[in-house]
């Protein structure tokens, strides 16, 4: 896995910061989605737009539009504002992934510019939404849309092995449905930053490995970081780690 960058660790010090003063805890998906948003906002252009459908991790979102000078509200999941850069949204499971086929489709049909990036988490991919969309997307071979599912392998209740497998199953049915599909080191920037905005012939799902909680020891890899909040000594410890 690929070391954190200054500026990843920066950027987690900013989600505890920002989503401690505002009553936010989700900073085990925050945290393992930090570099896939950084790489959007690295390479996008005007055009392109960001459904983030695993809307818990919206704390770095938030902390990323801010850098710009924009003003989203600062909820627990991300409520749809496009002038403060919020396409879509967000919060229950599953939902993301339809809308962004629908912006995809709109645009290919109006022949507009502009990529469509929706991110993941495994819940999404569990609902029955992703599997529709999936067949959808191929079927209209929506190139202009790019799929991250964020596989750290943890979810609110336990281990996604234990309750419900996604990975193998999305990849076969993807494949059968005519999707380009990548395998990447979600913590690496640069990678993501090429895979994301790769434009081939067919929609392109990514499938994007992170560790749950990535860069502070006590949270990686464990459900209850799924949604929890910190003392002011596991926050210390965590801002140290970061540092």
């Amino acid at each position: 896995m690929t070391p954190l960058t200054p500026r990843g660790k920066q950027v987690r010090r900013d989600v505890i910061t920002l989503a401690q003063a505002n009553g936010g805890y989700h900073f085990g998906g925050s945290f393992s989605v930090v570099e896939i948003l950084l790489a959007f906002f690295a390479k996008r252009t005007p055009q392109d737009e960001l459904v983030l459908s695993k809307g818990h991790g919206c704390w770095p979102l938030y902390v990323l539009l801010r850098e710009q000078g924009l003003n989203p509200l600062l909820e627990g999941h991300p409520k749809r504002d496009p002038a403060n850069g919020i396409s879509y949204t967000t919060g229950s499971l599953g939902h993301g992934f339809p809308a962004a086929v629908g912006m995809a489709l709109a645009r290919k049909l109006r022949d507009q510019p502009g990529r469509i990036v929706a991110v993941l988490g495994e819940g999404d991919v569990q609902e029955g939404t992703f599997w529709e969309s999936l067949l959808i997307a191929g079927h209209r071979k929506l190139r202009n849309l790019s799929v991250v599912v964020d596989l750290n392998q943890v979810q609110g209740s336990g281990c996604v092995a234990d309750i419900l497998p996604v990975y193998m199953p999305a990849c076969s049915a993807a494949e059968s449905a005519g999707w380009e599909i990548e395998v990447e080191d979600g913590h690496d920037q640069s990678e993501m930053e090429r895979v994301i905005f790769r434009y081939g012939l067919l929609p392109h799902l990514i499938f994007a490995h992170t560790i749950k909680g990535r860069g502070v020891s006590f949270m990686e890899g464990e459900p209850a970081w799924h949604a929890h909040g910190m003392t002011p000594e596991q926050t210390a410890q965590a801002m140290k780690e970061l540092a």
